[in-house]
């Protein structure tokens, strides 16, 4: 054992703390990580539902402008349907209001005046609403502390007046607004976010579990899964970082002075969570000197200093991801679970569509009598080959009007395709990288960019198996019309859309299909 290790030690046992087998107590922990005293295991939040919509009144006590209105079908829709107050936000009769300001990423804001009960599934549903965004559930508000240079994803059933009652008056912290296609990926592909060699439990489960099996396991209280593996940690006040073997139970935060051994007097207890939140760092390497970019930390609520950090790091995107998704299943449980399949239940409840879908139906016109096409899958797969025979229309139509000069630039006759929500122009190798990050590492996360080492072309940024790839997309000149390519030319393409809209459906040369466009919006 390392002296600068045995330096870390402080007065006490883990036996004596106890918190290793789960049991309660105080435990003054190592010198790098401030400690606070042992709490018991936080209950399952309470589900905070929403307070059905209200209509209000006017100052003379007139009735709304909706009810107002007389209703033109009564044998379609009741005259008391909820349909008007299931598709606007859950506005409380609460009189108690306060005004917030939301950023998107592009750094706009929109400052609006919200009740103090409302939760941040809300603000998301309210700006969904504004900006006639789809509402795909992958929509999230972030939670940004500028100063500290961390942020993390405030859970949908959080209150966000209780969040910014932990923010310094003077603070430059902010609400951020956002995709988050990962936020609840590891309920519908468990396995790819925790390794094998990384889970284990209590009784050691013989064989390998499925998907179902490793979620309940997280979920029960009854099992006691753990998640082990080496991170690396920096010393309170100091700039060095050292590298430790971690657990992590429901009981807390260890690490190990001797090695890889998970032995009671062995494990020195770190940090809980009942009373603390897991956040990512936004520059580890320039403001903490971390060894790699993959930094997050745990900081109590109650303390904005910079010194009650417990800083962590690891040597991999897949390796972070695991430990800050375990975070958040130990903290909040079958909260998160709930969060996640509330929406569905919604929609499968529902005895009618919303506005949005009742103003569009599938139909089939193709034989002697026209038709619903209930069945979803039929709907999009003729809704895909609509959308490839009105492009092969319109690739005619251009060739007969004079197809562009192969000495024309691409970008001026094709530029249609820059108003696209997945294309960001000159954006750099790593910006894209870190908004691709932003909005989720999971198969399909993609968007296109313009190439800065070839002018002429574009590149393709896609995410798989939580890792980054790019793909340049070449121009291709035959008989003096330009195309677009993936595969040298093999593949060809009249513009950047229909290259889009190809991916999306097949999977070609690339790992995986074009899934979730990586977008930005203005507030």
């Amino acid at each position: 054992m390392s002296k600068a290790l045995e330096d870390l030690r402080t007065s006490g046992s883990p036996g004596e703390k106890g918190g290793a087998e789960g049991d309660s107590g105080t435990y003054s922990g190592p010198a790098f990580f401030p400690l606070s005293p042992g709490l018991p295991l936080p209950n399952a939040p309470v589900n905070r539902t929403a307070l059905p919509m209200a209509n209000r009144k006017s100052k003379e006590g007139e009735e709304t402008v909706a009810s107002q209105i007389p209703n033109p079908f009564p044998e379609l829709i009741p005259a008391e349907s909820s349909l008007i107050s299931e598709c606007l936000l859950p506005w409380t009769k609460s009189s108690v209001t306060q005004v917030i300001k939301v950023y998107s990423e592009d750094n706009t804001n929109r400052a609006i005046e919200v009740p103090c009960d409302i939760t941040a599934r809300d603000i998301c549903q309210l700006f969904i609403l504004k900006n006639q965004c789809i509402d795909d559930h992958s929509w999230t508000l972030f939670e940004q502390l500028s100063q500290l240079g961390i942020e993390r994803t405030i859970e949908d059933h959080e209150s966000v007046m209780e969040v910014q009652s932990a923010w310094d008056v003077d603070a430059d912290n902010r609400l951020y607004f956002r995709k988050n296609y990962a936020k609840y990926e590891f309920f519908k592909k468990p396995l790819d976010f925790f390794p094998d060699h990384m889970v284990s439990t209590s009784n050691e489960t013989n064989g390998i579990m499925n998907h179902s099996q490793l979620i309940q396991m997280f979920l029960s209280s009854s099992t006691c899964p753990e998640i082990h593996g080496y991170l690396h940690a920096k010393e309170s006040g100091k700039k060095c970082w050292k590298k430790f073997y971690f657990v992590l139970r429901r009981s807390g935060l260890y690490y190990s002075n001797k090695g890889v051994s998970k032995e009671p007097r062995h494990l020195q207890f770190i940090a809980e969570f009942s009373d603390s939140d897991v956040y990512t760092l936004l520059s580890a390497r320039k403001t903490q000197g971390a060894p790699t970019d993959y930094a997050f930390c745990i900081k109590p609520n109650k303390s904005s200093s910079p010194r009650d950090l417990k800083l962590l790091c690891a040597d991999e995107e897949h390796i972070r991801t695991c430990w800050v998704t375990a975070i958040r299943l130990f903290k909040y449980g079958m909260q998160l679970y709930q969060n996640f399949i509330q929406p569905h239940q919604k929609q499968r409840a529902s005895p009618m569509r919303s506005i949005s879908e009742n103003s569009l139906v599938a139909m089939d016109f193709s034989g002697h009598k026209s038709r619903v096409i209930e069945n979803p899958s039929e709907a999009l797969s003729v809704a895909v080959e609509e959308g490839l025979s009105w492009r092969r229309k319109s690739c005619h139509r251009l060739s007969c009007h004079g197809s562009p000069s192969a000495s024309q630039s691409p970008v001026s006759n094709l530029a249609v395709h820059r108003a696209q929500p997945w294309f960001h122009s000159k954006l750099s190798r790593d910006e894209a990288h870190r908004l691709i990050a932003e909005q989720g590492l999971i198969d399909g996360v993609f968007l296109l960019r313009d190439s800065q080492s070839n002018p002429k072309t574009f590149v393709l940024s896609l995410c798989h198996a939580q890792r980054i790839k790019h793909f340049q997309i070449v121009p291709v000149e035959d008989e003096g019309d330009l195309f677009f390519s993936l595969d040298d030319g093999h593949t060809r393409f009249s513009d950047l859309i229909q290259l889009v809209e190809f991916y999306q459906v097949n999977r070609g040369i690339l790992p995986c299909r074009l899934k979730h466009p990586c977008t930005r919006i203005a507030l």
